[in-house]
């Protein structure tokens, strides 16, 4: 996620989301870090209060045919921009045309913000490939794989192949 954990929000590069459904339970997984969220969509039991998690304790059920994931419980390491323990985060994945999703959050902190605030976007369908999110910062033997790469694109182009 490019925000907190349980709110989507696009950066320069690996914004990929891949969602896969089964009976009672959706799963959300990022692109960027490759987390995955496994939100129960029928009701169950909400974690204890003094249970918190990275990703929170998200809650989903359907309106109509639109998901609404609340989520809250977070871990006090859980910050985004300089939200406390009690962050609570709603969302909300309505289809759109084409298989578009419009993705809406909510974000909640009485400790943090004077009033909830509200961000929205789409989230387009690709048929785009995920990667898997890696720092190649000290890397130094990609340089040599990518030249040498490279070099056996050439050779092969001269042979005609």
């Amino acid at each position: 996620t490019r925000g907190a954990p349980g709110i989507y929000m696009p950066g320069i590069y690996n914004n990929g989301v891949q969602i896969v459904q089964g009976p009672g339970h959706l799963a959300i997984q990022n692109e960027m870090i490759h987390e995955t969220r496994v939100i129960a969509t029928q009701p169950r039991p909400a974690l204890g209060s003094n249970l918190s998690s990275w990703l929170g304790d998200p809650q989903g059920h359907w309106e109509g045919d639109t998901l609404v994931v609340e989520t809250n419980n977070f871990t006090d390491k859980t910050r985004f921009r300089g939200s406390g323990e009690s962050l609570k985060v709603t969302e909300r994945f309505t289809p759109a045309d084409d298989g578009t999703i419009l993705y809406r959050f909510t974000v909640e902190d009485p400790s943090t913000w004077e009033s909830p605030w509200t961000g929205e976007y789409p989230w387009n369908p690709t048929q785009d490939e995920s990667f898997e999110y890696a720092c190649h910062e000290g890397n130094y033997a990609l340089d040599t794989v990518l030249r040498g790469a490279r070099r056996d694109d050439a050779e092969a182009r001269e042979n005609g192949r």
